[in-house]
């Protein structure tokens, strides 16, 4: 059993069509529950939920100010390779794509940690290309080793990997694991996919389960807003996270919410997320899971960002290079993305401050687990 199982039991156009029918009195039913289901959760991100987004916000805050406090804790992503056996038509690393491509070698990860500790962080998200030659799990294990020592909690976002290769990872200190599906929507996905392992659609659905299996403290899920109907894919992004905690209840989970930025290639998003929509969606994820942690990256720009503080948020990137040797060697060939919010991250936490909320370097150490 895993959440392919229950994945191939809801059709994609019906589940649309179940969301788009939601009423204004569905709204306002939901908004008076303590606890909401997933049908609540369609309407609050249905059309009609639209109409009621200050009510959704402020419910939102309450929850989040409940569980989290007045805190943002502030993460940074390192990029060790853009190498990538992939040909995602939407993203730069696209092998594909004529950029230049490095991977670090262990003297620039040292140097890269050096600048990134001087700034504060603790929480390091480490982030490569699916390239499983180039940057695969040996070379995964070598850095997490290597940065291990030096920062209290190590993430990654990677190409999928097989379970005894979490299970070894989990050992020498791995704390969380972000995979996104981009989207939940089958018959759809070879379009974005054409080439590479990343085709696989069931593999990367059923990684999840990989992880709670090698008992990852933290899963992150998410999908890529732009490429199909986002109301449809965060439905089953919810239907995914309430599989997981039934069945992985030990683990903690986290939700991002990606929309597509300008990179290399020419892809634009057949469904474009407005702020008003992501704000929705935002409020209906913290009221449907008082306990999620919520990620808002330096995709999103610095007005939206600052607005997000205390409307459901929990952790925000900050400084971000989305290169491999970005904070030493700044080179824009190498980019992924542009980023939006180009701010310090002296300069975030003096937002976040001056909000009346706690910048929250370090929450977690090894030593608790």
């Amino acid at each position: 059993m895993s959440f392919k199982n229950i994945h191939q039991q809801y059709n994609w156009e019906e589940t649309t069509q179940s969301i788009e029918s939601k009423t204004a009195q569905d709204v306002e039913f939901a908004l008076t529950k303590d606890r909401i289901d997933l049908e609540d959760f369609k309407a609050l991100i249905s059309p009609a939920g639209e109409n009621y987004l200050e009510q959704m916000a402020q419910l939102s805050h309450r929850l989040t100010q409940k569980r989290f406090g007045k805190t943002i804790q502030l993460y940074i992503p390192l990029y060790l390779s853009n190498e990538c056996a992939n040909g995602c038509i939407y993203c730069g690393f696209n092998c594909q794509n004529k950029i230049s491509r490095h991977t670090l070698n262990k003297d620039e990860i040292l140097k890269e940690a050096e600048i990134i500790k001087s700034m504060g962080f603790e929480h390091l998200l480490l982030v490569t290309g699916e390239h499983l030659r180039n940057c695969g799990v040996d070379y995964i294990e070598e850095a997490i080793q290597l940065l291990r020592p030096h920062f209290a909690s190590l993430s990654v976002e990677i190409a999928p990997m097989d379970l005894p290769d979490y299970n070894r990872l989990q050992k020498h200190g791995l704390n969380t694991v972000y995979v996104y599906q981009e989207t939940y929507h089958k018959e759809r996905y070879s379009i974005y996919h054409p080439r590479g392992k990343k085709a696989d659609f069931d593999y990367r659905l059923e990684t999840p389960d990989r992880l709670g299996k090698a008992n990852i403290h933290r899963i992150g899920l998410g999908c890529l807003l732009g490429l199909e109907n986002w109301r449809t894919d965060s439905f089953f992004t919810a239907l995914h996270l309430q599989y997981l905690e039934k069945t992985y209840w030990r683990t903690k989970y986290s939700i991002s919410f990606p929309r597509l930025r300008p990179h290399a290639g020419s892809f634009e998003p057949n469904y474009p997320v407005n702020d008003k929509q992501l704000v929705q969606l935002i409020s209906a994820y913290r009221i449907f899971n008082g306990e999620l942690e919520i990620s808002l990256s330096t995709r999103e720009n610095p007005i939206f960002r600052n607005n997000m503080i205390g409307l459901g948020v929990t952790n925000m990137s900050a400084g971000s290079k989305t290169e491999p040797g970005g904070y030493a060697n700044p080179n824009k060939e190498l980019k992924q993305f542009e980023v939006s919010d180009e701010r310090s991250p002296a300069e975030v936490s003096g937002v976040i401050q001056s909000a009346g909320y706690e910048t929250v370097w370090k929450d977690w150490d090894q030593c608790l687990m």
